[in-house]
């Protein structure tokens, strides 16, 4: 699980929690895992792999997988857990991004939109939206409640190879074999 010291519902631009001591940050941030642990119960891992598989995995009490996830074409190059633990996204050379229950491992959705190999995903701190980076030069902002593309975002001159989020939720960070480096704000 990732997480910060902010709380998502109470961003905006800027924090007076920014202005806290590291110590106190550190702590607000263990005490909001903590929450989610107890809400989510047993730890889970989720790996993908160049077969085109992922395998959800419970670590703490499961030595075998607790299920093969299957539906990408192609090599998968990156999964994440959403920050709620509820969902998996997961990436592809088959042009998607794949949607998957965080607990059970079973398939929900396909976002399509990307011309090229995808090959990061971020979720937004409050699992609302997620951001993917390609080889088509994009980004796509995709809002996982209705799995609809939002906002396409071009702007690279060449492959995306990396994206996330601010803690705060208010901006996304993208990089590239264009040895650029984009900050987008809402």
């Amino acid at each position: 699980m990732r997480t910060g010291a902010v709380d998502p519902k109470d961003a905006d631009v800027i924090h007076a929690a920014d202005m806290d001591s590291p110590e106190n940050l550190q702590k607000q941030a263990l005490l909001r895992y903590n929450e989610f642990r107890k809400a989510s119960g047993v730890e889970r891992l989720v790996s993908g792999s160049d077969d085109f598989t992922l395998f959800l995995w419970n670590i703490e009490t499961e030595k075998k997988p607790v299920e093969r996830m299957t539906g990408h074409q192609g090599t998968v190059t990156q999964v994440c857990f959403s920050p709620n633990g509820n969902l998996i996204a997961s990436a592809s050379f088959d042009h998607s991004v794949k949607l998957w229950n965080g607990i059970t491992g079973k398939f929900i959705a396909s976002l399509r939109g990307h011309v090229q190999r995808v090959y990061q995903v971020a979720w937004s701190a409050d699992s609302r939206l997620l951001v993917s980076g390609s080889q088509d030069s994009t980004l796509k902002l995709w809002e996982v409640k209705s799995r609809r593309l939002t906002v396409d975002l071009p702007g690279h001159a060449d492959d995306v190879y990396t994206v996330d989020w601010s803690p705060d939720g208010q901006r996304v960070v993208s990089g590239g074999k264009d040895k650029v480096l984009k900050v987008w704000k809402k």
